[in-house]
């Protein structure tokens, strides 16, 4: 995770402005994490693992205006911009940590991440969902709009050929798309959907359900019954 957190330490000041251009439907991508993200009152108590810039953050608490947020990263500066976006909230906590390494201590009705996750090698996935299950308080729910391996090769490549089609058409520095390809090649850790929702239900969720997906880009969730 070192090398996640230099990467991300970097490219922290550009990484909001470069998502919509990196990331296909990006609205339709978040939107749908946030309409996932279920809890009967309206003052959740919401951890945002890999929080980086609190993008996730900022619109669940667009949904939930008196949750309280701990935001969660392994890189400082992606938390400093978060803190610039929550500047004079009362609302948000910043934890800096390897959330694949370390315990995550305290109780949350809402466990969301965005873009993370990926970056895990597939047996610290695994362990880290067992991890956001014992933290839910009964009847929370995880929510994980991240990105996939397809189940194939012949497919995993087509993936590929319509992100690498929308990045052509990127509207920004070739430097820093270069710098964006550059982590995508050397950090990603994608894992199969369906291995994924497998080792949901093995930690002990129940309805792991796919809500979102376009290629690569995937939000699915699971809840922890009462």
């Amino acid at each position: 995770m070192e090398d996640v957190k230099k990467a991300f330490d970097s490219a922290a000041e550009q990484y909001d402005a470069l998502r919509r251009y990196i990331i296909p439907d990006m609205d339709g991508f978040y939107g749908a994490a946030v309409w996932a993200a279920d809890w009967p009152a309206d003052d959740p108590c919401v951890l945002d693992i890999g929080a980086g810039t609190g993008l996730l953050s900022a619109l669940i608490l667009g949904k939930f205006p008196r949750a309280t947020l701990t935001l969660l990263d392994i890189s400082d500066r992606m938390l400093d911009v978060a803190r610039r976006r929550f500047s004079g909230s009362d609302r948000v906590r910043y934890v800096v940590a390897d959330y694949s390494r370390e315990e995550i201590p305290g109780k949350y009705d809402i466990v969301c991440s965005a873009l993370s996750i990926h970056h895990l090698e597939h047996a610290d996935k695994k362990r880290l969902f067992e991890k956001v299950f014992g933290i839910l308080s009964p009847g929370g729910v995880f929510v994980n709009a991240d990105q996939v391996e397809a189940p194939s090769e012949w497919l995993s490549r087509k993936y590929r050929d319509y992100w690498n089609s929308h990045l052509v058409k990127a509207r920004i520095d070739p430097g820093e798309l270069e710098a964006a390809v550059a982590r995508r090649e050397t950090l990603d850790r994608n894992a199969p959907l369906l291995d994924q929702m497998r080792w949901l239900g093995e930690a002990g969720f129940s309805g792991v359900d796919v809500v979102y997906k376009n290629r690569t880009f995937c939000v699915f969730v699971g809840k922890k019954e009462v």
